[in-house]
């Protein structure tokens, strides 16, 4: 009986690993930092990511080309380059949780998923969507992006709690802001 419950134990511990390890990070859930590492991790060379401190050096150095931008992306790159200590004015500083799992190529996707675990605002990080109004099927946008439509608009949405009443919202406010073209 009891090497029953050992094994019984022992299954669904296995069992357990995978199902956690089975569901990593996705690009689309935390996208200016995959970005900004797949760049970044592309331009180290086999000399530099063995070194903890040059790998933190070329990082400060990547991060200066993100700032002093008014291009919304690059906002997005320097505030990500904020929160890791990436710039002289970054109140705090991870950057060794960046470089040691570098230094032995962890994919990025796990390297992100470590940097949310560090700094939750990380992921909350997003590039600015061009969304196509003419053509575009509301039903399949998120709320985020239903909300920020009408944020743009500089239009209300009051008693809108489900979708639908984003996508009512819009529709009803669609002949004001989209005017066809001759």
């Amino acid at each position: 009986m009891y090497a029953g419950d050992l094994k019984m134990l022992l299954l669904v511990s296995i069992i357990g690993v995978f199902v956690m390890g089975a569901e990593s990070l996705k690009k689309e859930d935390c996208e200016v930092c995959f970005t900004v590492l797949e760049r970044f991790t592309a331009t180290l060379t086999d000399d530099v990511k063995s070194d903890l401190t040059k790998i933190e050096d070329e990082f400060k150095k990547f991060c200066k080309t993100t700032s002093n931008s008014n291009n919304s992306a690059k906002v997005k790159e320097n505030k990500f380059c904020y929160y890791l200590g990436g710039l002289e004015e970054s109140a705090t500083s991870i950057l060794r949780d960046l470089s040691k799992p570098i230094s032995y190529s962890l994919p990025v996707d796990k390297l992100c998923e470590r940097l949310m675990q560090k700094v939750g605002g990380i992921c909350a990080l997003r590039y600015d969507k061009t969304i196509d109004l003419k053509t575009v099927n509301l039903k399949k946008l998120k709320v985020r992006d239903l909300r920020k439509i009408l944020s743009d608009w500089d239009e209300e949405c009051d008693g809108c709690i489900e979708k639908t009443d984003f996508i009512k919202r819009i529709e009803e406010l669609k002949p004001k802001y989209l005017k066809d073209e001759l």
